[in-house]
């Protein structure tokens, strides 16, 4: 880094579930944190479409730009969350059922963002995308995931609601919070 130049921040792009499912998520974070002393990436409850990647801080109104412009030209995406999931042995999460609408939009972002600025995730072109809502995924010995995911796999949930946005997070260095939102309105 040459003097002058500012470090590169990190940010993610992801679906927001609406109040009602924030606040379910958040319950069930809290549970298995009281329980199994687990805890999340310190982020709110969300959907990654796009995983973390470094940017630029005087870029972000380039970015901000391309990711309205890609959520313009989309449609609303319907999304059902059924039954708990896990990537064992770390992660335990609430399932997204991987629609035909959310698939395309997920990989449309991810075509559109490295066309456009340069930002790939290698990660997710060789596993796939997986989208899940994440409940635990720090402090997971492998005998606290077994007895969370035992507990968690006789539990039922479902919801279902329309995203109509897709939003821009950022990292502070302690947290991630919300940078802006982009309407779908295509």
């Amino acid at each position: 880094m040459s003097t002058g130049e500012k470090p590169s921040v990190r940010f993610f792009i992801a679906l927001m579930p609406p109040d009602e499912i924030q606040d379910y998520a958040n319950q069930a974070i809290e549970a298995l944190s009281d329980r199994y002393h687990t805890r999340t990436a310190k982020a709110p409850p969300h959907i990654t479409l796009q995983p973390p990647f470094l940017w630029q801080p005087d870029a972000t109104q380039q970015l901000e730009m391309r990711v309205n412009e890609f959520a313009r030209r989309q449609a609303i995406v319907p999304v059902t969350l059924s039954g708990f999931g896990a990537f064992a042995p770390r992660v335990l999460y609430i399932n997204v059922l991987k629609t035909p609408e959310l698939l395309t939009l997920q990989a449309n972002l991810m075509n559109y963002l490295e066309e456009t600025l340069g930002i790939v995730d290698p990660t997710t072109k060789q596993r796939g995308f997986s989208p899940h809502l994440t409940i635990a995924s720090r402090n997971l010995t492998r005998q606290t995931f077994k007895q969370a995911w035992a507990d968690l796999q006789t539990r039922h949930v479902e919801f279902e609601y329309v995203s109509d946005r897709l939003t821009l997070l950022i990292y502070d260095g302690h947290c991630w919070h919300i940078q802006s939102e982009f309407p779908c309105v295509g």
